[in-house]
């Protein structure tokens, strides 16, 4: 394991297909799932945001 990398990321992000792409890079390069997903709305309630924490394993 590359000691370069954060062992703590979260993203955020407009619940898109690339988001899922940024999720789903992190898991290939061997983060896992810390906790469920978070999501909320923007400003004019229109657009959904969310939030996923990923980790390294010790």
């Amino acid at each position: 394991m590359s000691s370069d990398r954060l062992r703590y990321r979260v993203l955020t992000g407009p619940d898109t297909a690339d988001f899922c792409e940024r999720v789903s890079k992190l898991l290939d390069d061997g983060y896992e799932l810390h906790g469920s997903p978070a999501i909320t709305y923007d400003t004019d309630g229109s657009t959904p945001i969310v939030a996923q924490a990923l980790v390294l394993p010790e």
